[in-house]
């Protein structure tokens, strides 16, 4: 039986197409872009990301067999997201049908959906939704699709460049498979431009193009791993580039250069981005090195983060890393929250870099994050214990009569302002939450408390 036609609104809407012909009819088109042009037609000209599809992969054995499940591929811009998925749709037996999360709202979702009965109940045909960007579906479009994907009416194919796991319901994704596509290595990147420049039907092998090799090393370090960004300024490139007497367009380092002026950072101050920098820049604080800190406190404020956002990760790091072991860090981080409040950006990146490298370079101790965390589990587990009869205040006539401050030591009527007695509650005597460390100041108060608790370490002399 023939497939039935769609109906009529669904046909004029821009937002659905079925993927097919119109894939071949745009990049076969002399106008489209060479990035474009260039997309691979079937899984063995794919470049990179051999952990997905290389030979026997399950991935790839699902796409070969027209098998394939519903699945998110999470990657960064240029890896071959929509790539991949339009090689699908290539490849499929099922209808195939695109919308953009941008774009599509809950009634295309619903016709969508209404086409998959259709092609089911008429030749009993899967159907494949590819949803490009779906970390912009809003809650209203998300609900709209999971009760087909549940069911089973549409196979989901699902493209983000952001972590499903933070714009993706759990309901949705518990339904879906994620792939993680890496950024090209370079190796991938340059079979790409060689591929651009030898192929004659899609790419410049009509034309008489050179590459020089300084150009193509450093196009291929400047697209960073973003294949469109390599076709793209290779194509601007050559169209930049006159011929020479021969009738051959030598391309350069300078023409590369002035194709890709300066690229944007790849940086989202409310996405994935954003957490995986800021990630980095706070281990490598942690991990004293103050070459990586330096180099991603610039990657986020060239990008364009929030430098009162960075100031408060430094005091926060302060304390949670330094902390006693350098008593200056957390002062000298507030200053420099101050600073960047006061005087603004771009001075600001100074004090930011000062005290990114202060922090860095002293000495590390966790005890106040541990130490609290311990105290808070016995507060948890013990809830209310009474405060000792010795520590508590005596302000009334009665207070004294019940015995609030009696026995209590004063410590500053001792010698070095200590004395040995109880604090804590009574079922919580030996416990023991403060563990110091050996660096710096923190290191040498260690030695000092240590000395008055008297060699038992888990009870004060007596």
């Amino acid at each position: 039986m023939a497939t039935p036609r769609a109906p009529r609104a669904l046909a004029e809407q821009p937002a659905l197409m079925d993927m097919g012909p119109v894939v071949d009819r745009i990049e076969d088109s002399a106008a489209a872009p060479l990035a474009a042009r260039m997309r691979p037609r079937t899984l063995d000209e794919f470049a990179g990301q051999e952990r997905l599809i290389g030979s026997g992969r399950m991935l790839r054995r699902a796409i070969e067999q027209d098998t394939l499940g519903s699945i998110i591929l999470w990657g960064p811009p240029g890896s071959g997201k929509t790539t991949l998925a339009e090689v699908i749709a290539r490849s499929t037996q099922a209808q195939f049908i695109r919308v953009s999360a941008v774009s599509a709202g809950v009634a295309e979702l619903r016709r969508a959906a209404d086409t998959a009965r259709t092609a089911r109940a008429t030749s009993n045909r899967r159907t494949i939704l590819f949803v490009d960007e779906i970390h912009r579906f809003n809650k209203a479009q998300q609900d709209a699709v999971l009760p087909v994907v549940e069911s089973g009416l549409l196979t989901l194919i699902g493209a983000t460049t952001e972590n499903p796991s933070f714009s993706v319901n759990a309901a949705l994704l518990s339904r879906c498979r994620v792939f993680r596509l890496e950024a090209l290595d370079d190796a991938a990147v340059e079979r790409l431009i060689r591929r651009a420049l030898a192929d004659k039907e899609h790419g410049l092998g009509g034309e008489q193009v050179t590459l020089v090799d300084d150009a193509l090393r450093h196009l291929v370090a400047m697209a960073n791993g973003d294949a469109r960004v390599a076709l793209n300024a290779l194509e601007s490139a050559v169209a930049a580039t006159p011929p020479d007497a021969a009738g051959v367009r030598q391309i350069d380092k300078a023409a590369v250069e002035e194709a890709l002026q300066q690229r944007a950072l790849l940086y989202d101050r409310a996405g994935d981005q954003h957490y995986q920098v800021i990630s980095a820049f706070i281990k490598s604080v942690r991990g004293s090195d103050p070459d990586a800190a330096v180099y991603w406190l610039a990657r986020m404020l060239e990008a364009g983060e929030d430098p009162l956002f960075v100031a408060r990760r430094l005091v926060l790091l302060a304390s949670e890393d330094i902390g006693l072991a350098d008593p200056h860090a957390l002062p000298l981080a507030m200053a420099a929250h101050q600073a960047v409040q006061n005087i603004g950006m771009p001075e600001g990146y100074l004090p930011l870099t000062e005290a990114t490298l202060y922090l860095a370079l002293a000495s590390k101790s966790n005890s106040a994050l541990t130490a609290y965390a311990a105290a808070l589990d016995d507060v948890r587990a013990t809830l209310n214990q009474p405060v000792p009869l010795h520590l508590r205040n005596a302000v009334t006539a009665l207070d004294r009569a019940m015995g609030n401050g009696r026995d209590y030591r004063y410590a500053h009527d001792h010698p070095e302002h200590f004395v040995a007695q109880h604090h804590l509650p009574e079922t919580l005597t030996d416990h023991r939450y403060y563990r110091s460390g050996s660096l710096g100041w923190e290191g040498e108060q260690a030695e000092r408390l240590s000395r008055l608790r008297g060699a038992d370490e888990r009870g004060y002399a007596r």
